[in-house]
């Protein structure tokens, strides 16, 4: 008999109510022992004007307290990646602050964070930005790696503005599109968006590139693991997991 309701660590996370992405991919990743729990917030229109209307109220103060006051819960994270970094350096660690004041000594951590966290980790000093925004969203996303201190060799965006157009893209297309993109001296590939198929090419994709891959559901669940202290993961989804903390 086996347990399988998070006696290990117990994940919380918030994300587009919109999307069929990202549930799946956490499901894929999570080792025995873990469970991941979930709150949604409305996310139809993923340019800047819709990422800054969500961000401004206090939809996400709502579902933070939900995961972590009345769920008993090791981490809350927000899975937000442009959410989190289009008002540049700074702004991700400013959502942790909200997350935080409204949960019950439950550590937070955004998309964006865990994503600087992770490229920390593997040693990148080159990215290659990758995602489905339209140019303004995508620009943005560049300068935060930038101020992040990442030279940022090139970022592209699909052109998508619609988040239920994300959950027609197909892994294939992701995969076919970072390959026609990536900027061949970069020594990591970002795909961002958690909701965007990545993590079922991850491997793929390192393989034919020769870099090291990182995507915005790979990242999250990585930095969550590593707060929650389970220094284990499903095979199969990079070399990042190479590097617990």
């Amino acid at each position: 008999m086996k347990d399988y309701y998070g006696w290990r660590a117990k994940i919380g996370t918030i994300f587009p109510a919109e999307t069929v992405v990202i549930e799946p991919e956490f499901a894929a990743m999570t080792p025995e022992g873990v469970s991941v729990h979930t709150a949604r917030v409305d996310l139809v229109n993923f340019k800047l004007a819709g990422l800054s209307e969500m961000m401004d109220d206090d939809r996400i103060e709502v579902a933070a307290r939900m995961l972590g006051k009345r769920t008993p819960t090791d981490v809350v994270t927000f899975t937000g990646t442009s959410a989190t970094f289009m008002r540049g350096i700074g702004y991700d660690e400013e959502v942790i602050k909200r997350m935080e004041a409204v949960m019950t000594n439950v550590p937070a951590s955004t998309t964006s964070t865990a994503v600087l966290r992770a490229l920390k980790a593997v040693g990148t000093k080159r990215i290659s930005f990758v995602g489905p925004y339209d140019e303004q969203v995508t620009k943005l996303g560049g300068e935060f790696f930038s101020a992040h201190g990442f030279d940022v060799l090139g970022a592209h965006g699909m052109g998508l503005s619609d988040n239920l157009e994300l959950n027609d893209v197909s892994l294939e297309h992701v995969y076919a599109y970072t390959k026609s993109v990536v900027d061949q001296k970069a020594d990591t590939v970002f795909i961002s968006c958690t909701g965007l198929r990545t993590v079922g090419a991850i491997e793929a994709l390192e393989a034919d590139l020769g870099v090291t891959v990182i995507t915005s559901n790979q990242a999250t669940f990585w930095d969550a693991l590593c707060i929650a202290k389970v220094h284990d993961v499903q095979p199969g989804f990079g070399s990042l997991f190479d590097h617990f903390d």
